[in-house]
């Protein structure tokens, strides 16, 4: 009998619940790696915080349990369990349904960190199990799920209460699914970090936080009643510093700003910018907002007091902000982000709330603190003299070299000139560059290759850097100059490649290249990485051959021992490679170059003060905290042996 194809309503599928999450983690998270398991944490946290801000929570507990589950407690007014009109706990919906929540009722929430409401549903659904205490109305009321489906049954609608209590606050334990993630043990430093920049945007909160799962119970208080001058002061801890910091807040449209900065020693820039409590990584309104009005005020004050004569042109913003340190948090009602890491502010207002309390509010300081404002402009005025003598003579290393790289023979340029199709590969060693260069779509794949090891930066000074031949070649391919330097002259509009794309050998050697290059980008091209535009290729280790059946490109070791599983022994050849210069073009092409076959991972940065400080104890000169890290994360590590 012939098969019979139907296409009609039951060809349907809904993914009933909570079942979308777990269909689709990554839209909801981030991702499954370490990065998204530890988005659960937060999600939980973040609500806590909420409740702070809306006024009713002063201590957040975090304890990374023994048995690999995480518990937060609050003392917030703890999540409402009266009957809803949907005819169940308002609790139990908040945790089973997607888009339920208290924050999209500005009588509830005025600000929150996220306006999804998803976060206590995602976790649910993400866990193996979620137990929850509720301590509200003079009870203790209980709740518990197993894969986001609850197994207790409610007494007339409602939760069943456990016995009475005083207190008031949530208390959620969740153990994360293995089924989900790629690995379940929580980062204490990704963790610890994250809390104590909440501390720091949340002056009046206390956070403890407990690592039970060594020897040794971890127990850490975070409290900074300074705020985010006191992030400033840590941020700038290893720092030569020319102030004391700068504060001030105010309000504007309904939108209450918050700024610190701090002038240093140093020929940087570092500006954070904060959304109710959320890092944004890639800026937003709120900074442009900043960074345009304290460029005007401070032209402004440098003509009053004459460093700048009449015929003097400007100083640029890059000039006013080289040495400065700074935190921007706004606290906005309806926050709207855009960017596909939903990391980059959009709200309009935003900028003009910004601009109107920067403006007013530095003009009342710098009347009354007229040395920290000569001190602030001696920067500039240090800059700008810099920038305008390279300018002038031409002397910029860089621009000695502008027309060199293509014809040294190294690069190998694609045809298309549009940025936004193009991309191009770093290749080490000229093996494998050779084979690049043939397996390439020339129309829009640029190749390349470096010699060995390029230089560490985090340990060389800035005249090495840039007398550094492999390093000029990049920068001069890239296109969009070096944020380093007085001249600060980093154009990211300038680039011409969407996709800078780190291709080493998947062994020892080859993660030493991608972490030196690695440490280039971030310490004097941030932005490359901040807008996503930095790339590791993920080249096979093992390519098996079946004496039936197709040929394929195994990974990792989780896949090779995936197929060993369904394949017997003596049935195939295995082939592993030891490095890309073993692949031919067609492999190499089928592996790691054609768009629609080839894995790669983007570079993200999460958490910038802990990717500032991690940078540096790992590729500093100081070699006794660099033992203390490895020592500590040595449970982290994969090893390929």
């Amino acid at each position: 009998m012939a098969k019979k194809d139907t296409y009609d309503a039951g060809s349907i599928s809904v993914l009933e619940g909570l079942e979308a999450v777990r269909k689709r983690p990554g839209m909801y998270i981030g991702s499954v790696s370490r990065k998204g398991l530890n988005h659960l944490i937060y999600e939980i946290v973040d609500n806590a915080v909420d409740e702070h801000l809306a006024g009713y929570c002063s201590l957040i507990h975090v304890v990374l349990e023994k048995d690999g589950s995480c518990t937060v407690t609050d003392n917030g007014r703890g999540i409402p369990v009266d009957m809803h009109e949907k005819g169940m706990s308002a609790e139990r919906l908040v945790f089973t349904t997607l888009h339920a929540g208290g924050k999209f009722d500005h009588s509830a929430y005025k600000t929150s960190g996220g306006l999804h409401g998803v976060g206590s549903s995602v976790v649910n659904a993400l866990s193996v199990y979620l137990d929850i205490k509720i301590s509200r109305d003079g009870y203790i009321h209980h709740d518990h799920y197993e894969r986001g489906i609850p197994t207790i049954p409610l007494e007339g609608g409602l939760l069943p209460k456990l016995g009475r209590t005083k207190t008031t606050g949530t208390c959620v334990n969740f153990l994360p699914d293995p089924e989900i993630f790629e690995k379940t043990r929580f980062s204490a430093t990704e963790v610890k970090s994250r809390l104590h920049e909440t501390a720091y945007l949340n002056p009046e909160l206390t956070i403890r936080f407990e690592d039970k799962r060594g020897d040794a119970t971890e127990d850490i208080t975070y409290h900074e009643p300074e705020g985010i001058v006191g992030y400033i002061r840590d941020l700038n801890q290893n720092s030569e510093t020319l102030h004391e910091p700068v504060y001030f807040k105010g309000e504007a449209d309904g939108i209450q700003v918050e700024v610190a900065f701090q002038f240093t020693n140093e020929f940087r820039e570092n500006v954070l910018g904060f959304c109710n409590n959320i890092y944004n990584a890639e800026g937003g309104t709120h900074l442009t907002g900043f960074k345009t009005t304290f460029t005007t005020v401070m032209n402004t004050y440098a003509r009053e007091i004459g460093i700048l004569k009449e015929k003097d042109p400007n100083f640029t913003g890059a000039d006013i902000r080289n040495g400065m340190t700074a935190v921007v948090s706004v606290k906005h009602p309806e926050p709207r982000f855009e960017g596909q890491t939903k990391t980059k502010l959009d709200n309009q207002d935003a900028a003009r709330a910004t601009g109107k309390v920067t403006g007013e509010q530095l003009v009342l300081f710098f009347d009354r603190n007229l040395e920290t404002l000569k001190t602030v402009l001696s920067c500039a005025e240090k800059a700008a003299k810099i920038r305008k003598t390279e300018e002038r003579a031409k002397t910029n290393l860089l621009t000695k070299q502008k027309y060199s790289f293509d014809s040294n023979g190294k690069l190998a340029n694609c045809e298309k000139k549009d940025p936004a199709l193009c991309e191009i590969f770093i290749v080490e060693g000229d093996s494998a560059g050779g084979s690049a260069k043939t397996a390439r779509d020339r129309n829009y794949q640029a190749i390349l290759p470096i010699r060995g090891k390029i230089l560490n930066v985090e340990k060389a000074t800035i005249d090495k850097v840039l007398a550094n031949a492999e390093i000029k070649t990049m920068i001069n391919a890239f296109g969009c100059g070096f944020s380093e330097g007085y001249g600060n002259d980093f154009d990211i509009t300038k680039l011409r490649y969407d996709k800078i794309v780190i291709m080493a050998d998947a062994d020892v050697d080859g993660a030493h290249i991608s972490t030196l290059l690695l440490t280039l980008f971030y310490r004097f091209m941030p932005e490359l990485i901040y807008e996503g535009h930095v790339y590791i290729a993920m080249p096979p280790l093992y390519k098996v051959m079946p004496k039936k059946g197709e040929e394929e490109y195994l990974y990792d070791d989780k896949a090779l021992e995936k197929y060993r599983r369904t394949h017997k022994s003596g049935t195939f050849t295995l082939q592993r490679y030891k490095g890309l210069g073993e692949m031919d073009a067609q492999q190499l092409w089928e592996t790691t170059l054609n768009p629609e076959t080839r894995r790669m991972k983007r570079v993200e940065i999460e958490d910038a003060r802990l990717a500032s400080s991690v940078t540096e104890i790992l590729m500093g000169s100081d070699v006794p905290p660099r033992k203390a890290f490895i020592y500590e994360h040595a449970t982290d590590a994969e090893l390929d042996v």
